[in-house]
């Protein structure tokens, strides 16, 4: 290889991850995602592992500077914290990727493993910008139903690489003007036809059942100006302008969905006076009401809940938000970026909720996914096993003065009505609010900044994905035993390559 390809190999793996990067929403589209890993694959290839790690973190580096550009509205310090350490599992992941035939499987299991790992590490896992996101309207979306988005990750990154092992394979039969003696090549051909055979496979598997019945809901979004605090904008406002819409609704409604936090409160709920406006809206429509509330719990700390009104004015339920966004809702390891940053937009930290998300209502068992949490595809999961029939998302994605944070949640809630075969209802303070159905489809969608209301007919279902029955441990155990394997047949090869020189 000629110096210039030298270099161009080495700097193809940065170029890559910016591929996957520019393959998620509001980018698109999502095949560039596969034109990102076959580069990082070429990459990769005849490197020591040294280079190797280079090569996964410069990947990273590609990938989650611009797919996670989002966080830097809060601290650069706290961004550039995130792409580092993000970047640093595909580091490890591209390092311990083995050569030889059975490299192409290997190394999308490695690559699938990086990603499961980023939705649990580090502060608690930070899934946004991840390349399943970009997957939403692809043909292998469906593989969300079967193994959840750790199995639509998967079969992403084997056809990256399969594409990319195949492509220089031809490359170099080119140039050489012979048959290439490299069983990789039946490798990629093989994991091409199995990946085809599991979107197929996804197309066509359960996908939460015919409606248990229909409901008529509403999801309000005040609109107005978006901004990253209450310095920016104040509470009281954001309060008001919900109210003004939800005078809009159009009865006879059943359910009623307000944003995330749109009730800041300086007292508990209980017994202030907007928790009796809140009672009062349920009454005047008779129909639930499911809104988001803050409330401060001392001096340094605030509870982030979601509360259910039922028809007749009572509080009916309280979830607690369980996944916090670090360095939005909470800082870790505070008291040594005190030192490092100003963390006046982030004065206290929210208290971590429990259990499963799953709300008794009279509009129905429901699964709530506050914001945040709609990215972890284990809250989903947890809440439809409990019992949820519909998908509740509560969210306030005006803390972002982009559009990137609230496209990415939009194609983060559409793996979600995928992954449990629910309908699911979105809704941000200015935007994006949506009525997805059970299959991701987008019903309705409002624009940001812009007051709406959405009224729809959803269904409720109560049957059960594969992956709603099986989590995600089946994928994660194939996909070590593919890096297993890998590094078997990898080990199997040098022995008998050693052998061989000593013979000859």
């Amino acid at each position: 290889m000629t110096r210039t390809g030298r270099v161009l190999q080495a700097l193809a793996p940065l170029g890559g991850g910016a591929l996957v990067a520019l393959s998620l929403p509001p980018f698109g589209p999502w095949p560039l995602a596969f034109g990102g890993v076959a580069l990082l694959a070429w990459g990769l290839r005849d490197r020591s592992t040294g280079s190797r790690a280079a090569a996964g973190l410069l990947a990273g580096v590609g990938q989650f500077a611009v797919g996670l550009a989002w966080a830097d509205k809060f601290t650069f310090l706290g961004y550039a914290a995130l792409v580092v350490l993000e970047s640093a599992i595909f580091a490890v992941a591209c390092m311990l990727a083995p050569r030889g035939r059975a490299r192409v499987p290997a190394l999308a299991a490695l690559l699938t493993l990086a990603e499961w790992a980023r939705e649990r590490w580090p502060f608690g896992g930070v899934p946004p910008g991840g390349i399943a996101l970009g997957q939403v309207s692809s043909p292998l979306v469906g593989t969300a139903r079967i193994g959840g988005t750790v199995l639509l990750v998967g079969v992403t990154y084997l056809s990256g690489v399969a594409v990319g092992d195949l492509a220089v394979n031809w490359l170099r039969r080119k140039q050489t003007h012979r048959r290439a003696h490299d069983h990789g090549l039946i490798g990629g051909c093989l994991s091409l036809a199995v990946v085809v055979t599991l979107g197929i496979w996804g197309a066509f598997a359960p996908d939460g059942g015919p409606p248990v019945r229909t409901l008529r809901v509403a999801v309000v979004q005040g609109g107005g100006r978006r901004g990253l605090s209450d310095l920016q904008v104040r509470p009281s406002v954001v309060y008001a302008a919900a109210l003004q819409e939800t005078m809009k609704v159009r009865p006879p409604v059943q359910l009623v969905l307000w944003p995330e936090d749109v009730v800041a409160l300086s007292q508990p709920l209980r017994g202030s006076p907007e928790a009796a406006q809140l009672s009062q809206i349920a009454r005047s429509l008779h129909a639930t009401l499911v809104a988001g509330v803050t409330e401060p719990v001392g001096i340094t700390q605030f509870r982030n809940e979601v509360a259910a009104y039922s028809p007749s004015g009572a509080l009916v339920a309280v979830f607690e938000k369980v996944h916090r966004v670090p360095f939005g809702e909470y800082v870790p390891w505070r008291s040594f970026f005190s030192h490092l940053a100003n963390l006046q937009a982030v004065p206290r930290d929210a208290v971590p909720g429990h259990g499963s998300g799953m709300i008794e209502t009279p509009a129905g068992p429901v699964a709530v996914l506050v914001s945040y949490e709609v990215f972890f595809p284990d809250r989903g999961r947890s809440g439809v096993r409990a019992g949820g029939q519909l998908i509740l998302v509560p969210t306030n994605t005006s803390s972002y003065s982009s559009e990137q944070a609230p496209a990415q949640e939009v194609a983060a809630s559409r793996l979600q009505a995928i992954e449990e075969g629910r309908d699911l209802l979105q809704a941000a303070p200015t935007g994006y609010s949506a009525v997805l159905d059970n299959h991701g489809g987008v019903l309705q969608q409002t624009r940001l900044s812009v007051p709406a209301v959405l009224q729809a007919a959803v269904a409720l279902r109560d049957g059960a994905t594969l992956y709603t029955r099986t989590g995600d441990m089946p994928t994660v155990l194939l996909a070590l035993c593919a890096v297993l394997a890998g590094w078997a047949v990898a080990l199997v090869g040098r022995r008998r390559e050693r052998r061989e020189r000593q013979a000859g």
